[in-house]
């Protein structure tokens, strides 16, 4: 067992929503209720801005705390969520009710290869923000703002979100890194791969440890076997083990969010 003193927040990433039906986590939640863990989830947009959803998860925490008589919770947060947490905690003040914020794949500093992709005309990269907020309008978003999440990606907005939200001191913060092995390791990833490891090098399809390493960076998860973890391997998006071979690593993701509650419980959190 390894239950922890606070309850946990699960902040999803741009693209999906928390859905009951089909879980953005994937087996991931269940196994850290069975080690005695209380899970909650964000329940931001899927595209929006970094500030309407840092709103959002901020009244999220206070609504958690309501209902379970809680202090604080523990944030793990994959991708942009880790950005909206981190606005939650520093602009918006919640760095009180925040215990920890555990990021995975986070681009907290930003991304080279998006900086390149932003130099198409203004109008094309509007345009398909514009298309892309049709979408998860209809799929339940109340403000998306695709084009401002893009922006949000780039390494200059990075460097100034950073100065506007740095760590607060009350708050315990760790970050992890996972990359593919080869391009073929996620046929989801392998294009993104392909074309981010031209650009700068090793990445788990979308980002590089680079761009994700922030305060107690925790290493490079390579796992186990040939396949390396993908970006989608982050959330258990093929719902099974990485691989059945045991070794030192990684051999299934959920071991990598049971290292984070371990962490977290010895932290006294």
């Amino acid at each position: 067992m390894a239950k922890l003193k606070y309850p946990i927040l699960l902040v999803h990433g741009m693209g999906f929503r928390d859905d009951k039906v089909v879980n953005y986590w994937g087996r991931i939640p269940k196994e850290l209720e069975r080690l005695g863990c209380a899970i909650f989830y964000g329940n931001q947009d899927s595209n929006g801005d970094i500030e309407t959803n840092g709103k959002i998860i901020a009244a999220r925490i206070e609504e958690i705390i309501r209902e379970t008589g809680s202090e604080k919770v523990n944030i793990i947060a994959h991708p942009k969520g880790g950005l909206d947490s981190r606005y939650a905690i520093s602009t918006l003040g919640m760095g009180d009710k925040v215990a920890s914020l555990s990021t995975v794949s986070t681009p907290h500093n930003g991304s080279k290869t998006v900086d390149k992709l932003l130099k198409a005309p203004k109008w094309l990269v509007k345009f398909v923000g514009a298309c892309t907020d049709c979408f998860f309008r209809l799929a339940g978003d109340q403000v998306p703002n695709s084009y401002g999440c893009f922006l949000a990606f780039t390494t200059a907005e990075a460097e100034r979100f950073n100065l506007d939200n740095p760590d607060d001191e009350r708050v315990y913060y760790q970050s992890y890194a996972t990359v593919m092995k080869h391009p073929f390791s996620d046929l989801f990833m392998w294009l993104p791969n392909l074309v981010v490891g031209i650009m700068e090098g090793e990445n788990d399809g979308l980002l590089t440890p680079d761009a994700v390493r922030w305060t107690n960076f925790r290493g490079i998860y390579r796992g186990v076997g040939r396949r390396g973890i993908s970006h989608c391997d982050q959330i258990d998006l093929r719902r099974k083990r990485l691989t059945k071979k045991e070794g030192d690593g990684i051999s299934d993701i959920v071991d990598l969010y049971k290292e984070i509650v371990i962490s977290l419980q010895e932290q006294g959190l």
